[in-house]
């Protein structure tokens, strides 16, 4: 079995800040590091494999220092990496970014099948949890999202059961298999990486190709030019004001926090009556 783990290097979002003057992320002097959801998908597909056998790949778009998030997932246990690294692929969304690595998909595809493609929840840069989506209707598989749990692979009868997390539980979902997933942090602890992997992955080069190495690609699909998505603004969120403590007995604290719950839902009345 093939699994294929999309993957992205971000910045650390907690030092990330945003410039006031252009509205747009300060990256300047931020560590970049494998999107957390990334890593738990990483480490879903290794334990797979070792549950039903194959092999695990995993592919990646961005700069040419991406390679190091790469050698990172086959310090978690990957066989082989891919990133796909032009110019051509810069400023692009997530509508830009599917297309990119749907195509570098297929020609994976050309020399060996994927069973099963596997990509994190979101990446913690945008929050918006598109592109795993965007690829399964792109390669017109189904996409199966917010899985928390992999219950059975059904290599015979090409079938997957999983787990959807839900707000007050989770759904029961079967599939035919190729089809995409995304999933949640929950579904795994990422395991300490053995020495043996850790030494592979330092010597480790992935296969780099350019939008030259990619067939049947439309170019006015890539990048900007195929980014629709237009940011008209961005800022840092006011940080949470401390709460009020209740003094008194246990009734006079009942009372106050009775008036202060009465006295938000008026507010919101009047909020919404406007």
């Amino acid at each position: 079995m093939h699994i294929l783990v999309c993957v992205k290097q971000v910045p650390d979002t907690k030092i990330i800040k945003v410039d006031p003057k252009t509205n747009t992320l300060d990256r300047r002097g931020v560590p970049a590091i494998l999107n957390p959801y990334d890593t738990h998908a990483v480490e879903e597909a290794v334990r797979l494999r070792a549950r039903y056998g194959g092999k695990v790949s995993v592919l990646s778009m961005g700069p040419p220092q991406a390679v190091v998030a790469i050698k990172k997932c086959v310090e978690i246990g990957a066989d082989e990496g891919y990133l796909i690294s032009d110019r051509a692929f810069a400023g692009a969304d997530t509508l830009a970014t599917s297309y990119a690595l749907s195509r570098a998909i297929y020609r994976i595809m050309k020399v060996e099948p994927i069973d099963l493609i596997i990509c994190g929840k979101m990446a913690i840069d945008g929050d918006t949890g598109q592109v795993g989506p965007g690829i399964a209707r792109r390669l017109d598989i189904p996409p199966l999202t917010g899985i928390k749990k992999v219950v059975e692979i059904n290599k015979e009868k090409r079938r997957i059961i999983v787990h959807r997390k839900l707000e007050d539980g989770y759904e029961v979902l079967e599939s035919s298999i190729p089809c995409l997933l995304t999933v949640e942090k929950e579904i795994n602890e990422v395991s300490y990486s053995p020495l043996p992997n850790m030494i592979r992955a330092a010597r480790y080069k992935p296969v780099v190709w350019t939008v030259d190495d990619l067939e049947d690609v439309d170019r006015s699909q890539l990048g900007l030019k195929g980014s629709p998505t237009i940011v008209g603004k961005m800022f840092t969120p006011p940080k949470p004001q401390g709460g009020k403590r209740l003094e008194g007995t246990a009734d006079q604290q009942v009372e106050q926090l009775v008036n202060a719950l009465l006295k938000e839902k008026r507010e919101l009345f009047v909020q919404g009556g406007r």
